[in-house]
């Protein structure tokens, strides 16, 4: 049961970061419509994907702390 709350939870995160994405997306194209310059617009969209990036990089490493916590017996006992 733990093991399927995890990957709904895996994946409702996976989803919320490509969402993420898909939206940076949007508003890079809304701005070229505006006006701004292409390379202004891509180094702007770099900027706004690095936290997307670190997100997800540090998903798997935080998802393991969280499982070796669950697992490490309790010190107040």
């Amino acid at each position: 049961m733990k093991n399927k709350g995890q990957n709904s939870r895996q994946i409702a995160i996976a989803f919320l970061l490509i969402l993420q994405t898909i939206l940076i997306g949007v508003n890079a194209e809304n701005r070229i419509q505006q006006g701004d310059l292409p390379i202004e617009v891509l180094i702007w969209m770099i900027n706004q994907c690095i936290p997307v990036l670190k997100q997800a990089s540090s998903f798997p490493e935080k998802q393991k702390k969280s499982l070796l916590s669950k697992h490490r017996p309790s010190e107040d006992k």
